[in-house]
Parts: C-alpha cells; structure tokens; sequence
C-alpha cells in the first residue's frame, strides 16, 4: 500500500479517496501523536481552503480529534501560512488545514502542523499512519466532561492581515497592483492587506462559492491576470494558489515572474541590507540553472534540496537561512513565518520595488530564465515512485540524459500530490527540449498504464 502522506500531507478525490472516515481517523491518530507528551488537554487550530468539501471533513477532523479528548478552535476559511502563524502564536499544540493547494476543486487535503508552526517530519508522519492502519490500537476514548471540545473564532484572518503588515510594513502610495485571488483562501487577506498600505487594488477571482476554487485562476493559470495588468496599466500583479501558500507575480508589461525570479530579487536586496543570514537562498532541484548563474554573480551561497518546500524548510532550519523557496512560488521567509507565505512574498517584493523605485520588468533582469520544458506523464497513483523499475524508460531516460549532458540538464520525479510524473529538460534550444519532454512523457505514460 502506498503512503498515506505525501510531500504536501494526505490528498486525493474528496468523498472518494479522501473520506470523511479517513479524516475523522486523521484527527484522531494526530491528536494522540501530536499530544503525546503533553500534560494537557491538547488544542489543534483547525483552518481550510474555500473548496465546498473543506466543511465536510474540517467537521470530521475535529470530531475525531475531539473523540480522543482534544480541543479544537476552528478558523475557518484561512491561507495556510495564516494557521501555522496563529498555531505558533496561541502556543496551540497543533494546527491542521484542509486544502488541496492548487488542485482543481474535487481534491482536498489534509496537513498538520505542529504548535511551532512547522510541516511534521516523515517520522511523525509515519506514526500517524500506522495508528490509523492499527485501527487505534491502544488509544483511550472518553466520555462524559472528558470528550474533547469545538471553540470557533472569526477574527483569525484580522490577526494574520496585521502581523504580515507589521512584518513588512511599506508604503504603496501610489502603486496600482492587480491580485488573483484564485477564488480561494486569499480573497480577503490579501485584498485587505494590500489596501491598508496604501495601494489601489484591482481584484480578480476574489469570490469564491465553493465551486470555483482554482478554476483557470490563480498561480497556475496566469493568462488572464497578464493581459490585465496591461490593460489597466497597473505597477504589477500578484497570484496567489487556493490556499495562498504560494504567490507568482507580472510585471507591467505582462510578463511572468516566477518563484526563482522572486527569490533573486529579494535575495540580493535583503543581502545588500544584510538581512540575508549566511548570505544564502535554499532552493529544489527544480530551479532553473539562470538561477544558479545569478547567485555565483552576486556571490549569493546556494543550498539544494529535493522537491517540496517542507524539504526546503528543513535544511534553512538546519543550517540557519532566513530565505528559501522553489520555482512554482513557495517562498518561505523564515524569520516571519514557518511555510510558504504568498502574502509575505508579495509584500518583500513589493517593498523592493518602493525601496529601489524600479519596475518589476527591470528588477527582474536580475537573472536570465533559461528555457525549460515541462510535461506531465499521467501514471497510476501506487506506480508512479517506480517509473525506474521499467528497463525501456530506464534505458531512455539515460539516453536524452547523455544527450544534454553539458547543454542542460534532465530531470524526472514522480509528483507528491498527483498520479503523475514530471518530466523536466533544461537547455538552450526551447522548442527542441519541447520535443523531447513530451516524447519521453508519452513514453513513461504509455508504459505504466
């Protein structure tokens, strides 16, 4: 059977994969893992997206947390960063959010965190798994005044819209910003947030019914917000994914700005303030290489690490960084906040644009992006960590990677949140690398179904 967890928590179809049982399960054997060695009645900060599903098994996590004697407060719709900051605030022992990210509507989520605000380490993952596959063996249920309680706030998105003004607290007088909000977590926050300091806000997808979440908006969907930041001749736009983990900007003349764009940006500014601790950005392996050849520019340090920003988190805790993120616009800015936090990126970045008084499109010549081809081979779900296993796609893989060697480079993962594999080639020529990605896609597809 395959994990549970994975790179993101547990994920799959609402209803269908992930069930209300499953969730009520989860919040029973994470309440216990959670709250071990705790004297206390353990509280868990409960907070979702704005899919329709999140009601259904936001319910159900707390009845099972609350069925093994555990308190819960319920946030409601809330951007992920926002529960991991208020868990750590209220000193709460952990906090759990409903979310399938950037997924299409019928997917929904579910990741812990622990009461410092940190994405659980496998192990604790893995604890939480095999309590549930043991059908709770051992746990104590109780009854009467012990049964755990529900307490439910509604000031929660006030609280998170102040700390991250207060975090980067830069005037916008004057600028013209379009938001995509994705019809999800950021509707409000980050709307609000931005007309606080001081700008002139134009909001898109900001009105989520339950349905619309993600729906050819947001972070993954940018051609819409492009072609209006041109149109309404606005300083730059900002987009943000369902659960507002992740941020993605355009510059005026409606070019994308990705996460390593983002990340060079604020990078070198933060360390000419010398704000950047051991002058070091951790990144995946998914960064584009124009990133590297900035870096060694600016004498900027680099750090790697496999795909997923918990991995990235980990190693800046580790080794003391203060900023990290990938491509996709998962920044992490570790003195304000424990996860990607798409406000806060949008925030530093914008605070780059006053302090220097240049535009996007000039800041973001900071590095070249070098092409890259990416395409998704569609696999079945308990397959895809095997793709290797398979001597016809083994024995491809190594021939375009002997191909590139020099040129660019190659890399295949199997996806944590989906039933695919990605397939990624960098080099030079686009439409070449173009070719090759969706060959050996196609092959790994036709392969493994």
């Amino acid at each position: 059977m395959a994990r549970l967890f994975g790179t993101d928590g547990v994920r799959g179809v609402a209803n269908e994969e992930l069930t209300p049982l499953l969730a009520m399960q989860l919040g029973q054997a994470g309440a216990c893992v959670l709250a071990k060695e705790k004297e206390h009645k353990p509280t868990i900060m409960v907070g979702c997206d704005t899919r329709i599903s999140g009601d259904m098994l936001a319910n159900a996590l707390m009845a099972g947390a609350c069925s093994v004697g555990a308190n819960c407060i319920y946030v409601g719709v809330l951007p992920t960063p926002a529960v991991a900051y208020l868990a750590r605030k209220y000193k709460v022992d952990a906090g759990a959010v409903i979310s399938a990210s950037h997924n299409p509507v019928e997917f929904n989520g579910i990741k812990f965190f622990d009461g410092k605000g940190y994405k659980l380490p496998d192990a604790m993952e893995d604890e939480i798994e095999s309590l549930i596959k043991s059908g709770m063996q051992g746990v104590k249920f109780p009854t009467g005044t012990s049964i755990g309680k529900i307490k439910y706030r509604n000031d929660a998105r006030e609280e998170y819209i102040n700390h991250s003004i207060r975090a980067v607290n830069v005037n916008l007088n004057g600028m013209k910003i379009v938001v995509d909000c994705a019809e999800g977590a950021s509707y409000y926050t980050s709307v609000e947030a931005l007309k606080e300091l001081g700008a002139q806000v134009v909001a898109i997808h900001n009105n989520p019914d339950g349905t619309n979440i993600n729906a050819n908006c947001g972070s993954t969907h940018m051609e819409e917000l492009q072609a209006r930041v041109v149109y309404e001749k606005a300083n730059v736009g900002l987009a943000f994914d369902g659960d507002a983990d992740r941020m993605l900007a355009v510059d005026e003349n409606g070019n994308m700005v990705d996460g390593d764009q983002i990340m060079a940006i604020v990078g070198n500014h933060m360390k000419k303030q010398g704000k950047l601790k051991n002058e070091t950005i951790v990144t995946t392996v998914m960064s584009n290489l124009g990133f590297t050849l900035m870096a060694n520019k600016y004498d900027i340090k680099l750090e790697q690490t496999k795909v997923g920003d918990r991995y990235v988190l980990e190693r800046m805790v580790e080794i003391g960084a203060s900023l990290g993120g990938e491509q996709s616009g998962h920044i992490i800015f570790l003195d304000e906040n424990t996860t990607g936090d798409g406000l806060l990126s949008a925030l530093h970045l914008l605070e780059v644009m006053v302090d220097t008084g240049e535009k996007l499109s000039d800041l973001a010549e900071i590095m070249q992006v070098l092409p890259q081809a990416l395409v998704n081979a569609k696999v079945p779900n308990h397959k895809k960590e095997h793709y290797m296993e398979y001597p016809e796609i083994a024995a491809a893989i190594e021939e375009i990677t002997n191909k590139f060697a020099g040129e660019g480079r190659v890399l295949i993962r199997p996806s944590g949140t989906e039933p695919l594999v990605r397939v990624m080639i960098e080099g030079k020529d686009k439409a070449q690398i173009q070719q090759e990605a969706e060959k050996l896609a196609s092959l790994i597809q036709d392969i493994m179904f």
